[in-house]
């Protein structure tokens, strides 16, 4: 099949040891590495299941639904760590897009999600939206595009699991989703709006994403904004910057990586917490650092903290962060309260850091994002 993608960049993205998490072949892991949590607090943890009608587009529930924007691709990632792209001998197809990868990750974990996006009308496209069907996610927000191709990223794993990529885009499908093709009426049945910032890098889909976006706090629903950096799909650092930040406070709720912190702050210190205040804007509700193995950190207006990880080692860091965004929203979609009751908000990233951390046992992002018995059983492996 001619892909028609003759466009692309290439540019590392590979971050510090200190985001690495490890692997071990038989999902092992180590328990010293983990903050315990009691059997009662996993069993008092906000993580009802939800059963779905069989007709691939699942019944919302408005008052835990989280709609998640953005694009939705294709990953080929190498079947052999620590080589090039062009010396890999083969690739392993994976569907990904970090919004959707959050989606499907909500989903297997009992939660209510849709993803809203734009994929080619081609064959990638149709596999796209047959796996969000069979993973339980609404796609009723899911538009395609006869004029062009569904979104491809090749990924790099070097020998200690961090990535680079090479992105076709020429444009890619994800980009040209325009405003009169988005479902506002499933914005405003969200208890959750997410999205990330690589919609925001060209039109129509950038004025698509702030009007999806001015919708959902119109209705009074949460706003999440995970950026997910990737620096070569902008013109620029410094544009990318600027668009990150451009949206920055219509966010009620932000996750970033320390390498983002460090970006975004022109590389000041992102283990310093005044630095990481700098961030927080005046209604911002919670404000989450992750820091791969190392677990994460979290800000709001009254408190903040730090929480371990769980340390595996790493096979593939792919989804890793859209994981545990889905671990914590899961939560939030449910009880928001978290955001005012510290104990029960650590109790919940504990939760989220171990999604994040079983994500990276296998390669791929939505083929390894963890069920949530899967979590729920590695988690009492360490309450015990």
């Amino acid at each position: 099949m001619a892909l028609h993608l003759s466009a692309f960049c290439f540019s590392s993205v590979a971050s510090g040891s200190r985001n690495s998490v490890g692997f071990n072949s038989q999902r092992g892991v180590k328990a010293s590495s983990f903050s315990c949590l009691s059997t009662a607090s996993i069993a008092c943890l906000n993580l009802q299941g939800k059963a779905f009608p069989g007709d691939g587009v699942p019944e919302t529930k408005e008052s835990s639904l989280v709609v998640c924007f953005g694009e939705m691709l294709i990953d080929f990632v190498p079947t052999i760590s620590g080589l090039s792209l062009a010396e890999a001998p083969a690739f392993k197809k994976a569907p990904g897009g970090a919004p959707a990868n959050v989606a499907v990750g909500i989903a297997r974990l009992g939660g209510s999600s849709a993803f809203m996006g734009k994929v080619g009308e081609d064959e990638f496209g149709y596999m796209l939206a047959d796996i969000l069907k069979e993973n339980n996610v609404n796609n009723e927000g899911m538009r395609f595009d006869c004029g062009a191709r569904t979104a491809l990223a090749f990924v790099t794993l070097r020998s200690d699991g961090e990535r680079e990529f090479m992105f076709y885009r020429n444009p890619s499908a994800d980009m040209l989703l325009q405003e009169a093709e988005i479902d506002f009426d499933l914005i405003r049945k969200a208890k959750i709006f997410h999205y990330g910032s690589i919609s925001l890098i060209t039109e129509p889909c950038k004025s698509a994403h702030i009007s999806a976006a001015k919708a959902a706090k119109d209705a009074g629903v949460i706003v999440s904004y995970d950026p997910n950096l990737r620096l070569p799909l902008w013109p620029s650092a410094e544009s990318a910057r600027e668009g990150i930040l451009s949206i920055w406070e219509t966010a009620d709720i932000i996750k970033i990586s320390e390498e983002e912190v460090s970006f975004l702050t022109s590389g000041e210190d992102p283990y310093d917490d005044a630095i990481v205040r700098k961030l927080f804007h005046p209604n911002l509700k919670l404000l989450l650092v992750t820091e791969g193995s190392d677990g994460c950190r979290y800000y709001t207006k009254e408190f903040n903290g730090r929480v371990k990880g769980l340390k595996v080692d790493t096979v593939d860091t792919t989804g890793a962060g859209d994981a545990f965004v889905a671990g914590i929203l899961s939560q939030l979609a449910v009880d928001l309260s978290l955001l005012q009751k510290e104990d029960l908000l650590r109790d919940a990233l504990k939760f989220a850091n171990a999604c994040g951390a079983l994500t990276v046992m296998e390669r791929g992002a939505i083929p390894a994002l963890p069920t949530r018995d899967a979590v729920l059983n590695a988690m009492l492996q360490f309450a015990t």
